[in-house]
Formats: structure tokens, sequence, C-alpha cells
């Protein structure tokens, strides 16, 4: 079951909860158990759900879950709630608490348990419902509740009067919550957790807001610049960093701009600093899969990719990559050599950006190298004559215009060269020249080897 917040002191929330009525059928209960004041009284309840209203603003409410009727069937609660700020028409969601003083609500390094993948649902319900020139977005961590016995977070519309008034933006959240019946954790099939914290940055979190738009990933708590000033010293708050990570119930962290020192810490901590390009890259795959071919090839901050071969498997063998056949067939071709490695095996090194594969593979059979060859070798024949294939070595032979050996007979560079480099004789001192005469015969070879 998911719990809706609603508090009577905040318009906006108000709002959400008649678009939420509105937007499904809800029974009326009641509850003589708490004062009507603290989330008893009238509340509603429609499957997998149920909504309770509070007179006082969300932030400072102390754990209001208990006030459900099974808060232990609580998978997650939402606070519908108004967002201030100069942002204009803004539909967001955040998790809560706080890494330094509790100004706001909440305790003081006291961070609530976040719900990265209901926040992932939310967000991208918004985008499906926001009004137009509406954004979308996440918010760093910020303000209370801090003391939650279940994960929780907030969904809100913003970011002034005329926008906590706009029906259609309250229906939008209402909608995305709506939507939202899911799990708070975003878990793979292996158990592993798909969620990451982040560190640094600014208070609304474009990298973090990409994060969890663009990628398979969610992200938990989020310690902006603002917030780890109010932190302090990492290493002496230490223990702050870690509550981040076990709220987030994460085991890696992106960490925006040059911080060592944090860095260390989380080192130190146990767990793990990823980059947006590792979380893209990485995807859905098995994290076990990863692990083992950033152990045996490069990393993917150094240019690592994944290819489109079976990932299911343990027995993996690693190979060296045809380096100067790729490079001649990339000359040619570079999409297409690309396209052609990727598909023939399960992850690859890469060099200039990620653009060309270069080094050693992971693949899950000698029949995949094969193909592989194959495949690129064929590309060879939009420049060459002849392209064939020996054990270990592709050889191949074009026939071509031959500068020099026109030169030989006297023929001068101009028009001549070029009659003759597109394939016809031409007359010179009395004499027909064909351009075979002016040939030769160009052969390049390419060893490989799977070594």
């Amino acid at each position: 079951m998911i719990g809706i917040v609603v508090s009577r002191a905040d318009y906006a929330s108000t709002h959400i909860r008649d678009q939420l009525l509105e937007c499904t059928s809800w029974e009326t209960q009641t509850d003589e158990s708490r004062p009507d004041a603290d989330g008893g009284g009238t509340y509603y309840t429609t499957p997998g759900f149920e909504l309770r209203e509070f007179d006082e603003l969300h932030i400072y409410l102390d754990d209001p879950s208990v006030a459900f009727s099974a808060p232990e069937q609580l998978e997650f609660v939402v606070f519908v709630s108004r967002h201030s700020g100069n942002t204009g028409k803004l539909l967001t969601a955040h998790v809560t608490g706080n890494f330094g003083p509790a100004e706001y609500g909440g305790t003081d390094g006291g961070l609530a348990r976040a719900a990265p993948n209901a926040q992932k649902a939310i967000v991208a319900s918004m985008q499906q419902y926001a009004p137009d020139e509406y954004d979308v977005g996440i918010e760093c961590t910020h303000h209370g509740p801090s003391e939650m016995t279940v994960p929780s977070l907030f969904a809100e519309v913003g970011s002034d009067d005329p926008q906590w008034r706009d029906p259609e933006a309250a229906r939008a959240v209402a909608k995305a919550v709506l939507d939202c019946q899911t799990d708070a954790d975003r878990i793979d099939s292996d158990g592993n957790t798909r969620h990451v914290v982040g560190f640094g940055g600014g208070h609304y979190a474009p990298r973090f807001t990409r994060v969890v738009m663009e990628t398979d990933w969610a992200v938990g708590h989020i310690g902006a610049d603002w917030q780890l000033e109010e932190l302090g010293d990492a290493t002496a708050n230490c223990d702050v960093i870690d509550q981040a990570f076990t709220a987030s119930n994460a085991a890696l962290a992106v960490v925006e701009g040059t911080k060592p020192t944090l860095t260390s810490v989380i080192s130190e901590l146990g767990y793990r600093v990823v980059s947006e390009t590792w979380l893209s890259v990485v995807g859905d795959r098995s994290l076990s899969l990863v692990k083992q071919v950033e152990s045996e090839l490069s990393s993917i901050d150094d240019g690592l990719r994944f290819g489109a071969g079976e990932t299911d498997s343990d027995e993996l063998t690693y190979v060296s990559l045809p380096d100067e056949l790729l490079a001649a067939a990339s000359g040619i071709d570079l999409d297409r050599t690309y396209r052609a490695v990727k598909s023939h095996t399960v992850a690859f090194e890469t060099t200039e950006g990620a653009t060309k594969p270069v080094g050693r593979a992971a693949i899950h059979s000698n029949d995949a190298y094969d193909a592989l060859i194959d495949e690129v070798s064929a590309i060879l024949t939009e420049k060459y004559d002849s392209v064939t294939r020996t054990d270990g070595e592709i050889v191949a032979t074009t026939v071509g215009f031959d500068p020099e050996r026109a030169s030989t007979l006297g023929i001068p560079e101009g028009p001549k060269f070029g009659q003759l480099a597109s394939g016809r004789a031409i007359e010179h001192d009395g004499q027909t020249i064909t351009p075979e005469t002016v040939s030769t015969e160009q052969v390049d070879r390419f060893i490989f080897s799977r070594r």
C-alpha cells in the first residue's frame, strides 16, 4: 500500500488532494482513534492507496506513517506539496532530510529513508502529464521529515501561487502519484539495488535528473554543494555520509566536481564512486558481469563498452581485437565497423572518446570472433578489389593509378593524370596509354590473432 500525506496548511497540497479524489474512485473512511489534525477523522482509500490529512505542514510532521490504518503494509509514503522558488512552472520530486542543521523540519544530520524507484516512476509520469511550459525534475535532499519508519518522497507543484492554483498542474501530480503503484526500491534480477547517492552540484540537480530520466538507475539522497557546506568536514561527519547510503539502500555514488576528501571518505566507508557515463553504459546489465569485464579489460571510464552479445553466461573468453583490420575498416565506414564489433562481442575496449574499437574484447565463443572478422573484412570490399581470408590473415588487394609510373612515361600532372586515374586511356607523344599501363597492384595484409 502507498500512503499519501496531505497538509491542510498548504493550498497546493489540498489542491492536489482534490484532483486525486477526482481522478479515481475512493471510499470515505473514518478513524476515531486519532485527532483530525493528526491524520484521523475522515480519510480515503482506493486499491493500493490510502490518503490522510494533517493540519501541520508536511516538513514538520513527525513520522505520519503511523497514522495509516496498516503502517506495516506501507511500501512508501508520498507527500503531495507545493514547491517554492524562483523556478517558474515546475513539477518536482525529492527525498527528505538534512545533511547539516535542521532549519526547516527534520533533525540535524538526519536523513529519511528514500524511495528511489518510486521517485523515478513519479518523475517519468510527471513528464507524461506535465502541462505545456512546465519543466520536470528532481531536487537535492532538503527539509524534514527526517525520521520515517518507511521510505518516502515529496511530489510537488511549483513554483508560486499561480502554479499552486493551476488545476492542470495539480492534476498532473495527482495522476503521477496514482500511476506509481511500484516498489520503493529498484532491484534487479540478481537482487542488487540500482540506486546511487548524489553529491555536489546545484539544488535542482540537473546531472541527477538526467540519471533518473535517461538511465536505468534511480537516485536516492543528493547532497548538493550547499548541503555539503552545511555538513562541514566530510571526515568528521562520515556518519552522515554513511547514512546517505544506508537511507538510499545504495552502494554507489556519483560525485559532481572535484571533492577528494569526500571521495576518500566514501571509499573508506566501503562504497564506490562511479560516473554518469558509467551508469549510462552499464544500463540494466548484470553488475556481476560488469565487475568481471572491468577487472579483465579496461574500466568504463577508460573506454570499455558493451556489445550486443548474450550476457547470461559466466563463460567468457577474452581476445585481442584485430586492431589493424579495424583501423582500415574504420577509415572506410566507422559506424559500420563499430556496429560489427558491438554485434559480436559482450564487451570491448575503445579509444578516441569511445568511438573506435581497439584493444581487447570479451566474447562467448570462437564462432563470435570468426563472425566479427568476416563482417569487418566485408567492409574492406568498398575500397579493395578483392578481400580474402586465410589462417590468421586478411589479404586485401586493389589495382589503381600510379602517378610515379605515369611520370616515368613523361606524362605531366594535370588533366591526363585525371583521365588515367578515372580509367580512361589517353594519347601521349603519339602513343595510346591505357590505365593498365600506369597501374600498380597494392596488397595490404592484416594479421589477427585471438591471443
